[in-house]
């Protein structure tokens, strides 16, 4: 029995004896994987880096928003405790409900990580009774209502309107949806916790707290709510402030006085509010690129292309550095994914181990990558014959250069930290505000062959003493955090910069240089006539400008200049870009077309690629086709799409049907001409049917006016 149409029939096919394997995460990394040699391997070191990075995150997260959170969980307490006085301004603010304006940003997706750190710390430290409501499930005063009782009671809440046609158990768990019943629930909590211990008495007012806790209610996404929502809302919980220690928690994206805007007087006097600021998206960003990226414990690199990918999509997009991680996650599976020699992007022990089991294809590759070819190039004959023949030559040499990749990292992040401190405090940043602005900088050239560069070496030699040697310390810090030998050596020699510059008598230098100065300066100028010429004026110029060139500079100026020149050697000797550096392919992603096409893909590009070449997508060999031609197993949308490019602007429906069921009917090995002619399949005029609807939906044609049995194209072109 043929089972090609499933509108003729129901079919029912019985499962094997046999239980079907379930897939695990290696199966599906190593489906595809390119050399599925050392595909485990490779699987094992990316879910270490994986679950590094995500624990990293996580507790990066946890340290920013520490400081907000601790100030509310104080406010709460507070809260707590203000019922339990019995002063006039106490009662007074009783009879307000205490609220939170969280002001977190623009960064909306990342706004569910914090309101969910702050309901677990809430639930284990204040309250058991927290609420979180957002405005796409709150579209009317009832459903905010409902959301509310349902989370804090957790029992089913039934509307006033609804059906009641429901079963006798579940009338009879279910809760009526009003503040009152709220109360009550609330009472009966209260009390049963008092009397769970009895012949105790309270002796305490922070006993009274602890069995009164709080109610917090989240608003998190406050400007999506509907106003007349919630300032109904607002006004029937205060009836009940009395009954209920009620408690709002507002998260705000935009501004504070957002709530101004929303709640007109009246509403907002019932409030007593406190505005709180979380750090901003972008303090966010420079510090998790800090830990993650610009660090030496973190094998995996970005190239600068990947990297100005992932940054141009947070600054012009979302502001989202949740999102930005997982550009990162990504980069990370597809660089284990498609990189045979990501095994050796490890620690330095574990890469040294991995290399030496390195087979024959694997060391082929390493002769194949560009970074080996130059490095070879620079050879004599002799070691290049070696290189390129013998392997285990090949892996002695490869030992030595993985080592010095690792030192290369270990020396270049303290430098590029006391570049950018220096450069951070010039007027106009000319090498970027930013760390990440310079790190791009140094990841595509010689940062001391770009002409800012050049200008910020300049500007660094007119510095105040007190301004060099507060920077300099701090350049003295960076060095110091790293355990190497070239850069315990530099720590040395700039610790004894400073102690020249702490012994310098500055005051006596100049006195004894500023009549020398002066004498150089005026003596041309006298010379000058009334009235001169051209030639004479250049003349003197000249002159002018030899004199302060030949001048007897300061002591100061001479250290001065002798540690800036000692930051430009560091510079020149280790900030050269890193595709410098030979197996520099093993540790850095550089496709950054496919983090592109990932993160940043258009939706009508995506579209109309998978509508005209199904194969991109689905990856079945039955799709593939010739440029321009329909394959007849495509999908229905697939062939009307394609069938209605070849239309002018006006599209005639039955010959589009006409051609469509020609096209389908080759696939079934049928010949539509051999049918009775003007008649078309049921089921064929149907699933024609399902796809111009699917193209109406999506954009691709309208119905008109013009003509009852023509639909009019939106796409022209070679779209």
């Amino acid at each position: 029995m043929s089972t090609s149409s499933v509108s003729k029939g129901c079919f029912v096919f019985k499962p094997t004896a046999k239980k079907r394997r379930s897939l695990t995460l290696e199966d599906y990394f190593t489906d595809g994987c390119e050399d599925a040699e050392n595909s485990d391997v490779r699987f094992q070191l990316c879910q270490h880096l994986w679950d590094r990075m995500k624990t990293d995150t996580e507790v990066l997260q946890d340290e920013l928003n520490r400081n907000v959170l601790d100030s509310l969980l104080d406010l709460t307490r507070k809260c707590s405790s203000t019922r339990q006085h019995s002063d006039w301004a106490s009662k007074m603010r009783a009879s307000e409900i205490p609220t939170a304006a969280l002001v977190l940003g623009v960064n909306v997706p990342d706004h569910d990580m914090t309101f969910q750190s702050l309901s677990e710390l809430l639930q284990q430290s204040v309250t058991p009774y927290v609420a979180s409501v957002q405005a796409k499930e709150c579209g009317t005063l009832k459903h905010l209502m409902k959301r509310v009782l349902e989370r804090l009671t957790g029992a089913v809440v039934v509307l006033d309107d609804e059906e009641e046609e429901e079963e006798a158990e579940q009338l009879h768990k279910s809760t009526h949806c009003s503040l009152g019943t709220l109360c009550d629930w609330y009472d009966a909590k209260t009390k049963k916790s008092s009397t769970g211990t009895p012949g105790k008495k309270r002796t305490s007012p922070t006993k009274d707290e602890q069995q009164q806790p709080p109610v917090v209610i989240i608003f998190k996404d406050l400007e999506a709510f509907n106003p007349r929502v919630l300032q109904n809302f607002i006004l029937i919980c205060s009836l009940y402030v009395q009954r209920l220690p009620l408690m709002f928690i507002f998260g705000i994206a935009t501004s504070p006085s957002t709530v101004q805007h929303m709640l007109p007087h009246s509403v907002s006097s019932l409030l007593c509010i406190q505005l709180f600021q979380s750090l901003s998206c972008t303090q966010h960003l420079a510090t998790v690129i800090d830990k993650l990226i610009l660090t030496h414990h973190f094998p995996f690199k970005l190239s600068g292309k990947v990297m100005q990918v992932l940054i141009s999509i947070f600054l012009y997009h979302d502001f989202s550095v949740r999102n930005f991680i997982k550009g990162i996650q990504l980069a990370l599976l597809e660089h284990f994914h498609s990189q045979p020699l990501s095994v050796l992007c490890c620690k330095k022990k574990e890469a040294r181990r991995n290399l030496m089991q390195l087979s024959h294809a694997n060391l082929e590759r390493v002769r194949k990558l560009p970074s080996f070819k130059r490095y070879v190039e620079k050879q004599e004959q002799q070691e290049q014959v070696n290189l390129l023949q013998d392997d285990g030559h090949l892996k002695e040499a490869c030992q030595k250069l993985m080592k010095d990749l690792h030192k290369y990292h270990k020396n270049y992040y303290p430098v590029l930290r006391c570049l950018h401190t220096l450069a951070s405090t010039l007027p106009r940043y000319p090498l970027g505000k930013q760390i990440r602005e310079l790190h791009l900088i140094c990841l595509e050239k010689n940062v001391w062959e770009n002409e800012d560069y050049q200008s910020a070496m300049k500007l660094l030699k007119m510095l105040a003493k007190d301004e060099l040697i507060t920077l300099l310390q701090r350049c003295a810090e960076n060095l110091q955090t790293v355990k190497s030998k070239k850069m315990n050596a530099a720590f040395v020699q700039l610790e004894e910069l400073l102690a020249k510059f702490k012994q310098l008598d500055t005051a006596a230098a100049a006195v004894e240089t500023v009549p020398t100065v002066v004498e150089s300066i005026t003596s041309p100028v006298k010379n000058l006539q009334k009235k001169t010429d051209l030639f004479q004026l250049q003349k003197t110029l000249l002159e002018m400008n030899e004199s302060l060139r030949s001048k007897k500079r300061s002591p100061f100026e001479v250290l001065r200049n002798e540690a800036l020149e000692f930051i430009d050697a560091l510079v020149r000797s280790h900030l050269s870009p890193p595709e410098s550096q030979t197996l520099n392919e093993v540790c850095y992603f550089s496709s950054s077309a496919t983090v592109r096409r990932h993160l940043n893909a258009t939706p009508r590009t995506s579209i109309q690629a998978a509508l005209s070449s199904p194969y991109y997508y689905i990856q079945n060999d039955n799709l593939k086709t010739e440029d321009g031609s329909v394959s007849s197993a495509a999908p229905d949308i697939c062939i009307a799409y394609k069938l209605h490019l070849e239309c002018g602007r006006l599209i005639n429906l039955y010959d589009w049907l006409e051609a469509y069921a020609t096209v389908v009917s080759a696939a079934e090995g049928k010949d539509q001409e051999s049918d009775e002619f003007g008649k078309v399949d049921e089921v064929k005029h149907a699933r024609f049917i399902r796809a111009v609807s699917e193209l109406e939906f999506l954009g691709f044609i309208k119905s008109t006016k013009q003509k009852t049995d023509h639909v009019a194209r939106l796409t022209w072109g070679g779209c």
